[in-house]
């Protein structure tokens, strides 16, 4: 019999490795089939998203010029005079009966309906959302709404992910990043801006980064990219007249200075459309009236402010162009932020990202101008100035940081403004982070009480090895004992409260887990051998693997401890309670504070030292 264990063990420690081998395989598996899944979500969002333009563009001109026509229309440039206010009330009626009838998370502007969903529900969106929010949106934006079309197809790509990742088989957490992939792929075909869609993925949508959602997301946003050149064109959708030159060291100082004021503007905004969104729930009517009086907003402010309806893309290109009028850019920052506020507090369906882009654009134009009066020697440039507004306050706003530089870069194609725009939007999200608790992407669905990850730290049981912290102290049961003498002396031994206890044989070879119901199980006799009713002889780790992998075990096999084993012979053994230490060992890295170096104790090593030095030298006289 003990000459057959240790061939027994062997062939378990070698299944193991196989195990943890043929997973690794079946992971990267997985990944294949999400990253297959993924690009086809992403080509078929690529024609939604040009759908959605052409319904946009129907609806503004059906809305604003009486004619049914797919080209391009802004209502800038409209002659319905004061009839314009009821334009945006009618599109408002219209969305609040779609939400009322329809779903009720067609609401809003997106990004935060997907986190809640992430979070809160396995990434599960209802399918009807994949057409009645492109519709909704549709109708808010050809009617005047002032809204970009990214949040809507956004949130139109994160349903057609969900739905594709409920209709097959896969696990809550691939369901995820086919949303994200969607939702992402939506941005890049609308931008054309693959990276930085990869990124508002990971900052705001993962919160994860890891190989197998990084690449399903990567490939539906280069697929996204791919679709907006064959649909839409190859030139950037931000165009510049001439290529921004690199800026001068007082230029920098400059755009630094202006991150600090479009931080605290940031937090401004976000605290204003969270305090209207306040009023409208104080309001004594149906919600479904709400966007009927948001719409009665952007018709009277679009009355005196064309420039205010509608997507406004033009408006940002005319920015950066840095000819427009002082006045109209003031009354541009101004009517377009008291607009859209009002009509996105009172839940509409439309996106941020363009409003905040030509609010934040037009006061860096403001800034910028006054910055060239004051020092006309620093080599401040208006286009620039504009642009890493732009970036800035959409740092600020959505702390989605490193999207919102590569979104610059990318939908305008400077590369020399890539300082300038770390130098802005730095300030910006530092002063965010220090004044809001929450952003405007997440106070929506913080006031639910869902709480956001905000951090991407390494897993602690990952970079942990089960070697670091198994101990020799537990308890080993001797495969020749019987049932009873086990029995009598856990009864004698107070102190052994434990569920399982680990079997080996005299030489210290490993035979199994018994469970302590197993043991008191009145169906074995009393003079059986504890060899002879073990069930978990599979059941261990290596010492050199992670604890994660513990864990994982602990959790499949429902146990709250381990043999540790090295070639065959049991070394060690980890409980539930050592994982709960290394737990605390990670608190303690964030918050514990220590010095361990201590400057009374060098100052005095310096002067023994110093006196030793002295006492060398005068022995040498």
């Amino acid at each position: 019999m003990s000459n057959g264990i240790p061939i027994s063990i062997s062939l378990t420690s070698t299944l193991q490795t196989e195990n943890v081998s043929n997973k690794k395989k079946y992971n990267k598996l997985r990944t294949l089939r999400l990253s297959v899944l993924a690009v086809l979500i992403a080509i078929c969002i690529s024609f939604v998203a040009k759908f959605l333009i052409h319904l946009i563009d129907l609806i503004t001109n059906i809305s604003f010029y009486g004619n049914f026509s797919l080209e391009p229309a802004t209502p800038t440039h409209h002659t319905l005079g004061l009839l314009v206010i009821i334009v945006p009330v009618i599109g408002g009626l219209i969305v609040g009966l779609m939400a009322l009838y329809g779903s009720k998370a067609i609401r809003g502007h997106g990004i935060p309906e997907a986190m809640e969903q992430i979070l809160t529900n396995q990434s599960k969106i209802k399918p009807s959302i994949t057409y009645l929010k492109p519709l909704s949106s549709a109708i808010t934006i050809g009617t005047g709404g002032p809204f970009g079309a990214e949040g809507p197809i956004i949130a139109t790509g994160g349903a057609l992910g969900s739905t594709f990742g409920q209709l097959i088989k896969i696990t809550p957490n691939e369901r995820k990043i086919l949303l994200a992939a969607g939702a992402t792929a939506g941005m890049s075909a609308i931008f054309a801006s693959p990276v930085a869609a990869i990124l508002l993925a990971i900052e705001l949508l993962l919160f994860e980064f890891s190989a197998r959602s990084f690449i399903p997301v990567a490939l539906a946003c280069i697929t996204g990219a791919a679709g907006h050149h064959f649909l839409f064109g190859n030139e950037v959708v931000f165009p510049l007249s001439s290529f921004i030159a690199a800026p001068s060291n007082y230029a920098l100082f400059f755009y630094s200075v202006m991150g600090i004021i479009i931080g605290f503007t940031a937090v401004i905004v976000t605290k204003i459309v969270y305090g209207l969104e306040d009023l409208f729930e104080k309001l004594p009517i149906h919600w479904a009236w709400w966007p009927a009086i948001g719409g009665i907003a952007v018709g009277v402010v679009g009355y005196f402010s064309p420039r205010t309806l509608g997507v406004g893309y033009t408006n940002i290109i005319d920015l950066l162009a840095g000819n427009m009028p002082l006045q109209i850019v003031a009354s541009l920052c101004i009517l377009k932020f008291i607009s859209w506020a009002i009509s996105l507090s009172s839940g509409t369906s439309g996106g941020t990202l363009a409003p905040l882009l030509t609010i934040g654009g037009a006061l860096g134009a403001l800034i910028g101008s006054l910055g060239m009066q004051w020092f006309p020697h620093a080599g401040i440039n208006i286009p620039l100035a504009v642009l890493v507004g732009m970036s800035a306050l959409f740092a600020g706003a959505s702390r989605a940081f490193l999207t919102s530089i590569v979104f610059a870069l990318e939908t305008t194609g400077q590369s020399n403004a890539l300082l300038p725009l770390l130098a802005t939007c730095t300030p910006a999200y530092f002063i965010s982070f220090f004044l809001m608790e929450n952003t405007i992407m997440t106070e929506k669905i913080a006031r639910r009480g869902i709480t956001t990850p905000d951090s991407y730290e390494p897993d602690i049981l990952e970079k942990t090895l089960v070697e670091q912290i198994e101990t020799d102290n537990g308890m080993v049961v001797n495969d020749t004992m019987e049932i009873e003498e086990v029995r009598n002396w856990m009864l004698n031994e107070t102190d052994i409260h434990a569920n399982y206890f680990i079997v080996a044989d005299n030489e210290g070879n490993y035979k199994g887990l018994l469970s302590s119901s197993n043991l008191n199980n009145s169906l074995y006799q009393a003079k059986q051998s504890v060899a002879s009713i073990i069930k978990r002889n599979h059941v261990f780790i290596q010492p050199t693997a992670t604890l994660k992998t513990a864990v994982e075990i602990m959790a499949k096999e429902n146990i709250d401890i381990l043999p540790v084993v090295l070639e065959n012979k049991v070394i060690g053994i980890l409980t539930y309670q050592h994982i709960i230490a290394i737990y605390k060992t990670g608190i303690d890295e964030n918050e514990k504070k220590q010095q361990h170096i201590s400057l009374q104790r060098q100052r005095l090593k310096l002067l023994v030292h110093g006196q030793k030095l002295v006492s060398f030298l005068k022995s040498k006289k």
